[in-house]
């Protein structure tokens, strides 16, 4: 079984910062891409930011300049630091990696139950 658990969400005013945190257990033989997404209600899940095995980042247009995505590997371990924060940033934020749980087992995609992030204007 593996488990990703998301965590330091939470209220902030605009403008502000937060840094959220994601932490993988249980069966991991290796992970391969991280990624954070997040979903505002009544809208779809959409991709914020993307991190490889080799540290290869990726971000949507929208947070490119504001949102940092970040990896240790040693501690399965994946972070987003959020700045400069707007109303338009509040969002259940998910965590999702792609990984193996053995050697024998194919690549496959997990996801974490989300943290809210509520930026208030």
């Amino acid at each position: 079984q593996v488990h990703l658990v998301e965590s330091g969400g939470g209220l902030v005013q605009a403008g502000g910062s937060l840094k959220l945190s994601c932490a993988a257990s249980g069966s991991i033989f290796s992970i391969n891409t991280m990624a954070w997404y997040r979903q505002a209600p009544g809208k779809q899940r959409d991709l914020v930011a993307t991190i490889t095995s080799r540290g290869i980042t990726d971000y949507a247009d929208s947070v490119k300049g504001r949102f940092t995505i970040s990896r240790d590997d040693a501690n399965n371990r994946m972070y987003l630091q959020m700045n400069s924060l707007k109303p338009g940033d509040t969002a259940n934020y998910y965590c999702n990696a792609r990984l193996k749980s053995t050697v024998w087992r194919p690549w496959t995609d997990y996801w974490g139950s989300g943290t809210q992030v509520t930026v208030s204007s």
